[in-house]
């Protein structure tokens, strides 16, 4: 597997590779991509090209994540000298260095209100309006970062980062129905996001759980949304881990005798949907077969440092195998 580098990083980056990035700081900070002659010669010896910022900006996040505030500020500065205190992304990345180094709740509302104080000037600013609702996260204030966020997504109904904080934000209030929604906004954006197919499934399997017994109907639809994320990525650990939890759940139910009217009207108060019919049963135990297989498959050859196999997270695979271990599932 590739080295990750910090043109190209990782989406989801795990302190080991966050560590190794950072460390990349004291080479390029020792060169400077610029030239200190005057225009034009500068042009014509300095060594800038458009990724020297996006290795810059990503090493800046990655020092930040280690703990390496000294690099990231020297980064910060660089990058400021570049492109101006004033530019927007600056501006951003500034918030986010005084929200990592912030000690106390004073110190973020401090933050807070200076971008309350750049919003007013400057009311299309974006980037700091995702920046304030990370703010009001940090400060507990939920229900104001879902305001914030609704607003934000007035404006701009298409950012799929947004409807998919959004979505947190109600999952955390066990607001199922609104989080499922936002999720799926993100898919409409993003049809073929495995990852979003797969948080669609997580919602719909979370909010099954909290009526007695699971709702059928969100079970149905969790195990659709963890095949479609697995048809995306065949090789997403986490599709094969929601898809046996999901078939797990719904074998037993769908083993029953059919149900009878009484319960069929307390489904449909608990929020199944009729129109969407349930999997036949044996195509559930099959699916739930697979998922275990793969986990088995999966757990075997990352434990055995199998080339093509160690690109798993380690928490990851931790977690499959405390999952198979329940089911007294034995690795071959």
């Amino acid at each position: 597997m590739p080295q990750p580098n910090l043109l190209t990083p990782p989406a989801s980056i795990p302190p080991a590779t966050a560590l190794a990035l950072s460390q990349k700081a004291p080479p390029i900070l020792s060169k400077s991509p610029t030239s200190s002659l005057p225009w034009p010669l500068s042009l014509l010896l300095s060594t800038e090209t458009p990724a020297t910022w996006t290795i810059h900006e990503n090493l800046f996040f990655a020092a930040l994540r280690t703990g390496d505030d000294a690099s990231a500020r020297k980064v910060l500065d660089r990058l400021t000298s570049r492109f101006g205190a004033d530019n927007e992304r600056i501006v951003t990345l500034r918030g986010v260095y005084e929200e990592a180094l912030a000690q106390n709740e004073a110190e973020l509302q401090k933050i807070f209100e200076d971008y309350e104080k750049i919003l007013r000037e400057d009311p299309t600013n974006f980037a700091v309006r995702k920046r304030r609702v990370a703010v009001l996260k940090s400060l507990g204030r939920t229900n104001d970062a879902i305001t914030a966020l609704t607003v934000l997504l007035e404006n701009s109904p298409t950012d799929a980062e947004a409807w998919a904080e959004l979505s947190d934000l109600y999952a955390r209030q066990g607001a199922w129905g609104q989080a499922v929604y936002c999720m799926e906004e993100v898919l409409l954006v993003m049809p073929n996001a495995w990852s979003a197919h797969a948080q669609v499934a997580t919602l719909h399997y979370q909010s099954a759980h909290t009526n007695s017994p699971p709702s059928v109907s969100a079970l149905s639809t969790s195990l659709r949304h963890f095949s479609r994320a697995l048809e995306l990525n065949s090789s997403y650990l986490r599709g094969f881990y929601g898809l046996k939890l999901a078939s797990k759940a719904l074998i037993p139910l769908l083993s029953d005798a059919p149900m009878s009217n009484s319960a069929k009207k307390r489904a449909a108060e608990n929020g199944d949907d009729d129109d969407v019919p349930p999997p036949k049963l044996q195509t559930v135990k099959r699916l739930e077969e697979l998922a275990t297989e793969k986990l088995a498959e999966i757990v075997r050859n990352y434990n055995a440092g199998k080339k093509g196999w160690t690109g798993y997270q380690e928490v990851e695979v931790l977690a499959a195998k405390e999952l198979l271990d329940k089911d007294g599932k034995v690795e071959r």
